[in-house]
């Protein structure tokens, strides 16, 4: 009798065994699944590379992680000359789980991507051999926005300066090595609301500029936190820890704020005589992108304070910057 019923034990041991093989070959094999790239042909137009540049650099921020950017001084800024060349590193000393490296996005190392190729890629988070990319890029917010807004993009990137550089691939941990592949997912795009309509195309613009996955508290790559309530932890090298702030309409957040107000604290780093400032080990410093925002236009940033009132108003104090050593640090 016992030994009966433990052969039906490793029997079923066996079946789930084999299940899981399965599904990780599955996973590791099949996956992902997003179509073949479409035959779609861009026009390089004035226009087309006029409005790309704006989206690239000051809406959607393509610019900021696929540039060499001085960490010495506040917020990162783009170091001249390396605008598209990719390298920057997403590892394991920032919270990442592997070591992620952005690409080379001039036309040195995407020359022989097609146009399709180039829009699957942003907008579901494949390369041109349909591999999976890791999700830093926020792929689903870009296969969300209006397809033309994509192509203008793709029509400026042809339009950067190629630069040769060598990127090293991207290792991902495990189990990560696996989840990867589930994450793409086909682009839903939608149609761009017009300016009139501030709600809608102030939720458009947060919606290309990724402000939620910034300000909503992630825990293992799931969003855990309250929508926009900030939270969210960035791990600097040196062990210093910056949570994104809460921009609900609560007085905690953003709720004292006028749009005045909102919108100086962008544009103040776009007059010309700022110079960021050098920022030592230990002391504040941070991933937002501030000198990038900071070149939208002033309708632009109105819409999306007039979006952000919108949300649910969240009481959550946040406390924005601890240094790795706090008793250390002057």
């Amino acid at each position: 009798m016992k030994t009966t019923i433990r052969k039906i034990g490793l029997s079923i041991l066996g079946s789930f065994l084999i299940i899981i093989l399965l599904a990780l070959l599955y996973i590791r094999f099949m996956l992902p699944n997003v179509g073949d790239a479409e035959e779609i042909t861009v026009e390089i137009s004035k226009d087309r590379i006029i409005r790309g540049e704006y989206l690239a650099n000051h809406v959607a921020v393509c610019i900021d992680c696929h540039s060499g950017r001085d960490w010495s001084s506040f917020s990162g800024p783009i170091i001249a000359g390396t605008e598209g060349q990719g390298g920057e590193v997403f590892d394991q000393s920032m919270g990442f789980p592997g070591r992620f490296i952005a690409r080379n996005i001039t036309p040195y190392n995407l020359g022989n991507w097609t146009d399709g190729e180039l829009i699957r890629a942003i907008t579901t988070g494949v390369n041109k051999d349909g591999k999976a990319l890791f999700s830093i890029m926020p792929h689903p917010n870009y296969g969300r926005m209006e397809l033309e807004d994509i192509k203008d993009i793709v029509a400026y990137i042809r339009t950067l300066q190629p630069i040769e550089s060598e990127i090293e691939d991207s290792r991902p941990d495990f189990p990560m090595n696996f989840i990867l592949n589930t994450i793409p997912k086909k682009a839903t795009f939608s149609k761009r609301p017009p300016k009139e309509d501030r709600v809608k195309y102030g939720k458009y613009l947060v919606t290309a500029a990724s402000c939620y996955d910034c300000h909503t508290k992630q825990v293992k790559g799931q969003f855990v936190g309250e929508p926009f309530a900030g939270g969210f932890e960035f791990l600097f090298p040196d062990g210093s820890l910056l949570q994104s702030a809460n921009i609900t309409p609560h007085p905690s957040g953003i709720g004292s704020w006028t749009k005045e107000d909102f919108v100086s604290r962008f544009r103040m780093y776009a007059d010309s005589s700022y110079v960021p400032h050098k920022v030592n080990p230990g002391e504040f410093q941070t991933p937002m992108p501030w000198t990038f925002y900071a070149q939208m236009t002033e309708d632009d940033l109105s819409a999306i304070y007039d979006y952000l009132q919108t949300l649910k108003p969240v009481d959550q104090v946040v406390t924005l910057f601890t240094p790795k050593d706090p008793l250390t640090v002057k």
